[in-house]
């Protein structure tokens, strides 16, 4: 699948960076990979200043980094930061079950159920793009029940980290477990039991942690 294409209207920051941003969380540009301004505007077809701003704003996020001659490199995946993002995401997940738990509608939990269905689908095909997208959909919808945005501003900064790394590893995540965490997080959802689903979406994000990075969900070094 190519992410990066033209864009036919003249080009907003915000689409260049979100554009780049999916094409470095999906490893189509690779850590380590050098870039430069002047080529991706050409490939993009917009002027040079809107790929430098969404640039430097990814610089920011630890994603890309400036090299002398207006070149910029893809940040090698540095295992050490993915582990300290996953516990961060796991606890921001926490936080979203524990609030959203309480009201969560039963169509809410009909959106889970089937994000897991299409979970399966996609890890039965080795389908990795459409796996994260249906992961992602999965724990939207806490966030989104949760009605509380500074939850998704918080993970937005470093999800990134996190779904590199998954991309990059794929092929080491237990597809069964993961189905299973989400089912046992339907159920106590269903129950209204706030403590338990908190818990066991803090768990699902470290259990995922500690099958990539190894230690992820470990509170000593």
């Amino acid at each position: 699948m190519k992410i990066i294409k033209t864009i036919e209207r003249p080009a907003l920051r915000d689409q260049v960076y979100d554009s780049l941003k999916e094409a470095i969380i999906t490893l189509e540009l690779e850590p380590g990979q050098r870039i430069k301004d002047k080529d991706l505007a050409a490939e993009f077809g917009v002027s040079r200043t809107p790929v430098r701003e969404a640039l430097k704003k990814l610089e920011d996020e630890g994603l890309v980094e400036s090299l002398p001659g207006s070149q910029t490199r893809i940040t090698e995946i540095h295992l050490e930061e993915a582990k300290n993002a996953f516990t961060v995401v796991a606890a921001l997940h926490s936080l979203a079950a524990r609030l959203a738990v309480p009201i969560i509608s039963d169509e809410d939990i009909q959106l889970m159920e089937g994000s897991n269905t299409e979970l399966r689908k996609a890890l039965e095909k080795k389908d990795v793009i459409r796996a994260v997208e249906a992961d992602d959909q999965f724990h939207a919808v806490l966030l989104k029940a949760s009605r509380n945005d500074e939850i998704e501003r918080a993970l937005d900064r470093i999800m990134s980290k996190v779904r590199r790394l998954e991309f990059s590893k794929f092929s080491s995540i237990n597809a069964e477990q993961s189905l299973e965490e989400h089912h046992a997080i339907i159920q106590a959802c269903k129950k209204k039991d706030a403590p338990l689903a908190s818990s066991l979406a803090e768990e699902n994000w470290l259990s995922l942690g500690r099958i990539l990075v190894g230690d992820a969900g470990s509170k000593k070094e």
